[in-house]
């Protein structure tokens, strides 16, 4: 079984990582399951510069074990990209998501679905012994409904419709969500990597 490292504390995002690979022989670890104690910094200009900020020194601490740094956000058409890589603190340092989904609203007040289109970026670093091997991505296309819908997932789910489903990603179950989201596509780039061939080699690609 391969083990993988997820340099992250968010439990949010472990759940639904661990579920998106409970098929695959991977065994997820997170920040929270290692002794150590680390202060990841993402003050990068991009997903993938935030993804490598995270998995690059794990893997300097575990040489020979795959780390995966994730970095996701929301790009809204209307506000040119925002929030971007500031989605999660999107609403201040206090935010919450509650608060990021009400000003994310107020911003889009009054304007038509048309003009509501989004994505959902997710991006993946894979490193090992400090330095990326692989980079995967995946994205999810929506509009941003007009007040929130549904109790499941995390962040701007509430808000993100999904047209083709007539749902917002939070009114899905977790099988639904996990098949479509930015998060699903991305690590099942993960996953197939780590299983085929590629999961030996020592050349960094982007898919």
């Amino acid at each position: 079984m391969t083990e993988l490292i997820v340099a992250t504390k968010n439990a949010g995002k472990v759940k639904e990582i661990r579920e998106i690979l409970s098929a695959a022989e991977v065994e997820v670890k997170c920040l929270e399951d290692l002794p150590d104690t680390y202060a990841l910094i993402e003050d990068g200009r991009t997903f993938e510069e935030n993804a490598a900020k995270k998995a690059i020194p794990v893997s300097r601490v575990y040489p020979r074990v795959w780390t995966a740094g994730e970095d996701s956000g929301l790009e809204v058409d209307a506000l040119d990209g925002a929030p971007g890589i500031f989605s999660k603190r999107y609403s201040g340092a206090d935010a919450t998501d509650q608060k990021n989904n009400e000003k994310l609203l107020a911003a889009l007040r009054g304007l038509p679905p048309q003009q509501r289109t989004a994505r959902y970026r997710c991006c993946v670093v894979l490193a090992r012994a400090g330095r990326a091997v692989k980079v995967c991505e995946g994205v999810l296309e929506g509009v941003i409904a007009v007040s929130p819908q549904g109790n499941g997932g995390f962040g701007y789910d509430p808000i993100f419709s999904l047209p083709e489903y007539g749902k917002t990603i939070a009114q899905l179950s977790s099988a639904e969500k996990n098949a479509v989201s930015h998060r699903g596509r991305a690590f099942e780039k993960v996953r197939d990597f780590l299983q085929g061939s590629g999961g030996r080699q020592e050349i960094r690609g982007k898919e």
